[in-house]
């Protein structure tokens, strides 16, 4: 019948003079149109009754010229319908979404840039004493770090760190708890601000992924509330628009990054290489029309603020166009990529490490982190690796010979000169007003000031982006990249001192453009993406070596991907997040592994015929939590499946002790209330198999003719719902001998006896055996004491 539907419904082709055309049966057609027609009548008549069940128009109207506001309310009504129907909801709300991340953005530059300058300043004040100098530099980024980390582990543990691994298990339709809210988004705000402003190498565009995440559900919540629609719940209860929830996080995603680098276009790629494995292309207008409106809303407020003259890059450089590197330089920029390769792998790995070794660390990780009695023990940790990183880049100390005064924005503005730091090896001359001088020192020269900047950078990045803090790596690895390039650049230009030699022209190397392309390709390895070189390009503003730039990435990204996954995927793992990765380089003979080659052959089922003895047995031997159940052995058509607990569950309800002990009451109210009984001794079972039922009877002449009713009882209860009935009665002992009326054929060591009025009689008499109570009423009431393995004889006097 479903084949005959569809085959209904199959589109017939029509010849036409050019390209054809295909149409269906107007039979077809017209059913379809008339059951859509009917069901939208419906719905429509439905909801027009519900409308005019409210209130009338007259109630209305009287209700309008009561309320003083009814005339404004009537009219923000209508510019609001007026507002939707000409804008549009989507519209309205990316609008409003690239608004409020530009100014969260530019409101935390202001103030990371502020707290950077305040430690500047504690330290600049305190030049006449050294130790208090040391104090206040270090001082400072503990005090802001631990408070980060308290303000984020009371608030909202959610915050702590980048926000897109989560981001991505989210996008794929895991709820997680308490991610998405307000305090989530206070803490992620205030805890990331401190962060940054503490100096320690961390970064902002993971981090505000999630912000801009955060913003995009609240904003949803207040557009429901203003507007109502499509972000309204659905007509079923508890449940809201998730497709539509999906679209605007996917829009989200590319803002962050968008606003945080004033990087549209490469925002809405990045956003979509580490958050999506699957992309609908109709929510590709909406993250480049939200990051486009929030990265010109962000350079504005630049330039409104004073800080910018106009809307420019944010990282500016000023290669030359004309000829901006030559042809033989692209092996270097090859050989660049694949080292920033191995370099981003390497970093995958250590990060991972520093994570795994903590935890295996037992005394360290529950003194440390673990310690529910004190949690202000959990602050120790970021305490001391912001004490030792501090140390590290005080300027007096060891950080003069790895640029240790400087922030991460004025490291890249000095690496990315066009200018050739020495040549033959010897620095040449710093414009001191710029941050050049910090990379010149008298005693060493510029080389062992970058090896030095890159080791020491690397291993912090690493070691810092496991705090508990709300933190990024990308901007570390970036930094660490360009100061990487620039080494190679600086290495160029000293082996090639005029230039390399084309068409009788000489153009000397730039070192500015491989620190461009070593930024591009480090982050790319770390991330597993290649839209980080078009981040690069609007970083930079240039697009001169967009070559060399490309090359680099896609080298950089062949070698990680076969070594290491990406950072993203690697916190996945750590924090054990429900999500799938793709396969990685060198396990594509997996792709033709099929689900009967991992399958479990050996499959425990249960049948619609199965008997108690089966399900015994199923239960006794197997741990399976889940059972399948099918019609028959034969046929091994699927029906269902039942958990484990459940089976238990029915089982006992129906053949369990309670469900025993009923059926024995009724049937002894059955033999009871028999007007005769039968005269000669029988056994009977029944059909329930946790009872055996004895009656004897002794025929006499007298009319006291005592009849008794004997029944066995097994109370011992099997996990398994295995009825065991006893075979060893217990002998009976002088305190509950019975009259002498029963009958002589008994033994010493029959089954303990329980004698009971007739039902005529109210009086009944109640034994106690061996700490086993009973109670029996007026019908043969029974109820048993568990008591393992003891027997009960019960007479009824007729």
């Amino acid at each position: 019948m479903v084949k005959d539907k569809a085959e209904d419904r199959t589109l017939q082709y029509q010849q036409t003079l050019m390209y054809g055309r295909y149409t269906q049966e107007l039979g077809v057609y017209a059913k379809e149109e008339a059951a859509r027609l009917r069901d939208g009548g419906a719905r429509d008549g439905g909801a027009l009754r519900r409308n005019t069940s409210v209130r009338s128009r007259a109630a209305d109207l009287l209700e309008y010229e009561k309320d003083p506001c009814a005339k404004c309310q009537s009219c923000a009504s209508r510019c609001q319908k007026f507002l939707i129907s000409r804008v549009g909801e989507d519209w309205i709300f990316l609008i409003l979404l690239g608004l409020l991340m530009a100014l969260v953005s530019w409101v935390m530059d202001y103030a990371i840039a502020f707290c950077q300058e305040a430690q500047k300043w504690m330290y600049g004040g305190l030049d006449s004493n050294l130790l208090l100098q040391y104090i206040a530099w270090v001082t400072y980024p503990v005090v802001l770090i631990t408070f980060s980390a308290g303000f984020t582990q009371i608030l909202a543990p959610q915050a702590v760190g980048s926000g897109i691994p989560e981001m991505k298990t989210i996008l794929r339709g895991v709820v997680l708890k308490e991610y998405l809210t307000f305090k989530t988004f206070v803490a992620k705000v205030i805890g990331l601000t401190c962060a940054l402003g503490s100096g320690m190498p961390l970064g902002k565009e993971g981090p505000f992924v999630h912000v801009a995440s955060l913003c995009a559900a609240l904003l949803s919540k207040f557009m429901a509330a203003l507007f109502g629609g499509i972000y309204m719940e659905e007509p079923f209860e508890g449940s809201k628009n998730e497709l539509r929830n999906t679209e605007m996080l996917s829009a989200a995603c590319a803002v962050g990054v968008g606003c945080c680098f004033a990087a549209p276009i490469g925002g809405v790629l990045f956003s979509i290489e580490v958050t999506s494995t699957f992309f609908a292309v109709r929510n590709y207008w909406r993250g480049f029309f939200a990051a486009t409106f929030s990265a010109f809303i962000f350079r504005v407020l630049a330039v409104w603020n004073q800080e910018e003259e106009t809307i420019t890059a944010l990282f500016k450089t000023r290669f030359r166009l004309d000829f901006p590197f030559d042809l033989q330089e692209l092996p270097a920029f090859a050989i660049l990529g694949i080292a920033c390769g191995f370099g981003g792998a390497l970093f995958v790995y250590l990060n991972r490490l520093i994570v795994e070794c903590m935890r295996k660390q037992k005394t360290i990780n529950k003194f440390l982190l673990r310690n529910p009695s004190l949690p202000v023990r959990r602050l120790v940790y970021p305490a001391l690796v912001t004490l030792l990183v501090s140390t590290l880049t005080f300027p007096p100390g060891f950080g003069q010979f790895m640029a240790g005064q400087l922030t991460q924005h004025e490291s890249l503005v000095a690496l990315f000169d066009n200018r050739t730091w020495c040549r033959q090896g010897v620095a040449e001359e710093f414009d001191y007003i710029s941050h050049h001088h910090a990379w010149k020192h008298p005693q060493v020269n510029v080389f062992i000031t970058l090896i030095l900047f890159i080791i020491m950078k690397f291993w912090m990045s690493a070691v810092a982006t496991t705090m508990p803090v709300p933190c990024g790596a990308f901007m570390p690895v970036f930094l660490i990249g360009a100061g990487f390039g620039r080494l190679v650049g600086e290495i160029m230009a000293v082996m090639f001192p005029d230039g390399i030699h084309a068409d009788g022209s000489v153009y000397p190397i730039v070192p500015g453009g491989y620190a461009v392309v070593g930024a591009a390709a480090l982050s790319g390895a770390v991330t597993h993406t290649v839209s980080t070189a078009v981040i690069v390009f609007e970083l930079t503003g240039q697009i001169s070596h967009i070559l060399p730039v490309m090359i680099a990435v896609i080298l950089a990204n062949a070698v990680a991907q076969s070594l290491q996954p990406s950072l993203y995927d690697s916190i996945i793992r750590i924090k054990k997040l429900p999500y799938l990765p793709e396969l990685g380089m060198g396990h594509h003979e997996k792709y033709n592994i099929r689900v009967e080659d991992i399958m479990v052959r050996d499959v425990r089922f249960i049948t619609l015929s199965s008997s108690y003895r089966d399900l015994q047995e199923m239960l006794l031997t197997g741990q399976l939590k889940t059972l399948a159940l099918v019609e028959s052995r034969e046929s091994m058509i699927l029906l269902g499946s039942i958990e484990r607990l459940q089976l238990q569950s029915l089982l006992s309800l129906q053949l369990g002790r309670q469900r025993r002990l009923e059926y024995l009451r009724q049937l002894a109210q059955d033999n009871g209330t028999s007007d005769h009984l039968p005269s000669l001794t029988t056994d009977s079972t029944p059909s329930s198999p946790c009872a055996h039922t004895h009656i004897h009877s002794n025929a006499s002449t007298n009319t006291s003719t005592r009849q008794v009713v004997r029944f066995l009882i097994s109370t011992e209860e099997s996990s398994s719902f295995s009825p065991v009935v006893s075979n060893v009665q217990l002998p009976l002992k002088s305190a509950l001998k019975t009259v002498s009326a029963i009958s002589d054929t008994e033994t010493p060591n029959s089954s303990q006896t329980l004698s009971c009025a007739d039902q005529d009689k109210e009086l009944l008499e109640v034994r106690k055996k061996q700490g086993c109570n009973f109670r029996v009423g007026v019908g043969v009431l029974y109820e048993c004491d568990t008591r393992r393995g003891c027997v009960w004889s019960l007479r009824v006097h007729a």
